[in-house]
């Protein structure tokens, strides 16, 4: 996904990502939102610094994902919101490319439709929409970090988001007050 000068690092840093997300992504909303502006930072600093070292595209990304973790501490709903409309923006991209979505502008039209919908599912479903979007992103993340073939990642990354969502599920009730 990431394409920088040192794979194995970054590809451990997404593996490391899509673990938390798959696993914490709604006990630990802020993780989500910093991780998805992390995600969205690699991919912003790749387009307008791509001349730059892994280090700076690094840091850059990391700036952008604190910066939403914060924001996700101070404005916890809208914070979310954000990175929910930009998760199902990525998920939808993500789709596109897999499927090799043409023209391009046709992966943009997907980019938005996912984010509106994860959108409008997390206002609707805050608790449900994190276990569901942080499951699929985790998985997703930690697919593409395998050296898997394209049919390959597309099991792992449903296995791997059945599991995350059971985990998660598993933690939601606990913490849920009864009835």
């Amino acid at each position: 996904m990431w394409n920088f000068e040192n794979p194995a690092m970054t590809g451990w840093v997404q593996l490391a990502l899509g673990v938390l997300l798959l696993l914490l992504g709604r006990k630990l909303f802020w993780v989500f939102v910093g991780a998805i502006g992390f995600v969205v930072g690699v991919q912003i600093a790749r387009y307008f610094f791509g001349g730059q070292s892994e280090l700076v595209l690094l840091l850059i990304a990391l700036g952008i994902g604190l910066v939403g973790a914060l924001l996700a501490i101070l404005l916890q709903r809208l914070a979310v919101a954000i990175a929910g409309w930009v998760a199902g923006g990525y998920l939808a991209l993500r789709l596109a490319a897999q499927f090799d979505l043409q023209p391009e502008s046709l992966r943009w039209i997907a980019f938005f439709v996912g984010a509106i919908l994860a959108a409008i599912l997390f206002s609707m479903l805050f608790d449900w929409a994190l276990i569901i979007l942080s499951a699929i992103t985790g998985a997703v993340l930690i697919a593409e970090a395998l050296p898997l073939a394209r049919e390959a990642a597309w099991i792992v990354a449903a296995v791997l988001c059945v599991l995350g969502a059971l985990v998660q599920l598993r933690g939601f009730r606990r913490s849920a007050p009864p009835p």
